[in-house]
């Protein structure tokens, strides 16, 4: 979840909202596979060949970090294929793998969390002291 200041005619408000909308990332045992559905809303899990997919604890934690870390991100629907592969070594992110690439004359950090073909973009200020 993450915040994000919402602005109506009368108001503004801060609400929580899901990074990737219509997802939920649980850690369950096996047994309890089923109990998930019970929840209001639950229609399936991601899938592939019929067996639950399972997301690397690597990409969970850095989805973490990155919303604990006050930095603009937004979420796109799509998997990065081309472009250099970096860990960040300093900063908030250090230690955070993903892709760079120049777009518009800005830097922005791809990060793909690749079983459910999303990528976590992050824009990093070229005056900051991050570096890959």
């Amino acid at each position: 979840m993450r915040k994000e200041l919402r602005h109506w005619t009368d108001r503004k408000k801060w609400i929580e909202t899901p990074i990737i909308s219509s997802y939920i990332f649980v850690r369950i045992h096996l047994d309890d596979y089923r109990r998930v559905f019970e929840a209001k809303g639950v229609v399936s899990y991601v899938t592939r060949k019929g067996k639950a997919v399972v997301i690397p604890d690597k990409e969970i934690d850095a989805m973490k970090k990155t919303v604990s870390s006050n930095i603009t991100f937004n979420v796109e629907p799509r998997t990065i294929k081309k472009g250099q592969t970096i860990t960040i070594a300093s900063g908030p992110l250090k230690g955070v793998m993903g892709v760079v690439k120049e777009v518009q004359g800005t830097r922005k950090f791809f990060m793909s969390i690749s079983h459910i073909g999303y990528t976590l973009v992050v824009k990093i200020d070229e005056n900051a002291n991050t570096c890959c």
